[in-house]
């Protein structure tokens, strides 16, 4: 069984490695290849802290695994992430666990690589300005990511903690880009090509009229029942992409729009899978506002793990151990 530490995770993949794996899962997903399971996820009651289960199965790799994790909000003070994760992955023609993996980094990692590809194929190729609301530890992730996908030279950001985005401003500057950061939300839609909300917000902060024509957002922060950023008119009047519907309509962005008659689950237009696969259009037109639910499936999480172990296995990293 392979022993994949934080440390081993973080020299293995690369942003654009996780970017080619997760947008494979994607068009297997859509293919009726690769497969979520239901998701748990529970508060604990212990520490204020929430746990979650994904799992999945990927037969055209093959993979199967589950990742298990949560937010555990007092970590901070304990010099520790408030988010904690590892995935467990399983040999699929016996069933034996063959590999448990630290995925803190690969959480991140694969969050950022999921927005890029929807950002990839969704925004205007010309796309250069970036805007970022929320500047904590995933927004990182998420410029290299974009980076890898189109060619910003621009970024603005929101968050409501100063200290983050002086933080995140260090990021910025570190890879050549001019920087605005911005004491009012709207500012940051209002000048964003593409926008990308990554928070815990449990209420709007994105204002339907801010936003540009052509305009595309990625929705990431909402992954939870309760949980939003963007207002439910402009979820209704966008073109809507998803990496998975029922878990957009249950725990990502689109409840609120969904539960409020806004949507249907005839208002998507497809899964990013799909639109990676052929099987439906993405843009159509340089005027639409585009969204993508980014609620994160287990097959994200899955193929980085998987990756991860095929380059420990060929560097000579990682740990083997006997059960």
């Amino acid at each position: 069984m392979w022993i994949i530490s934080e440390e081993d995770a973080r020299a293995l993949v690369s942003v654009e490695n996780a970017i080619t794996e997760v947008e494979k899962a994607f068009a297997a997903m859509a293919r009726g290849e690769a497969r979520n399971y239901p998701v748990v996820r529970e508060v604990v009651g212990y520490q204020d802290a929430v746990f979650g289960v994904k799992t999945g199965c990927d037969t055209r790799a093959p993979i199967l695994g589950l990742k298990a994790g949560g937010y555990w909000p007092h970590n901070l003070a304990k010099s520790l992430t408030n988010h904690q994760s590892s995935t467990l992955l399983f040999d699929p023609e016996t069933g034996r666990a063959s590999a448990l993996v630290s995925a803190n980094y690969l959480t991140g990692v694969r969050t950022g690589a999921a927005s890029a590809i929807a950002t990839k194929y969704l925004s205007r190729p010309d796309s250069s300005v970036l805007g970022i609301i929320g500047t904590g530890a995933q927004s990182a992730y998420q410029l290299r990511a974009t980076l890898a996908v189109r060619p910003i030279r621009k970024v603005y950001a929101w968050d409501p903690s100063p200290e983050n985005l002086v933080t995140f401003g260090r990021t910025v500057a570190e890879l050549g880009l001019e920087y605005a950061p911005q004491t009012e939300r709207q500012a940051v839609a209002a000048n964003a090509d593409i926008l990308i909300t990554v928070t815990p917000s449990q209420q709007a902060l994105v204002e339907k009229s801010w936003v540009r024509v052509g305009t595309h957002i990625s929705a990431m922060g909402a992954d939870t029942k309760g949980k939003q950023e963007l207002d439910p008119a402009l979820v209704a009047s966008a073109t809507l992409f998803v990496d998975e519907a029922q878990q957009a309509i249950t725990i990502g962005e689109c409840q609120h729009a969904y539960n409020a008659g806004l949507i249907t689950d005839q208002s998507f237009r497809g899964s990013i899978g799909e639109v990676i696969a052929g099987l439906c259009d993405g843009r159509r037109t340089a005027q639409e506002i585009t969204i993508f639910d980014g609620t994160g499936v287990a097959l994200q999480d899955l193929v980085v793990a998987a990756l991860a172990v095929r380059l420990a296995a060929e560097r000579g990293l990682g740990s083997r151990v006997g059960y």
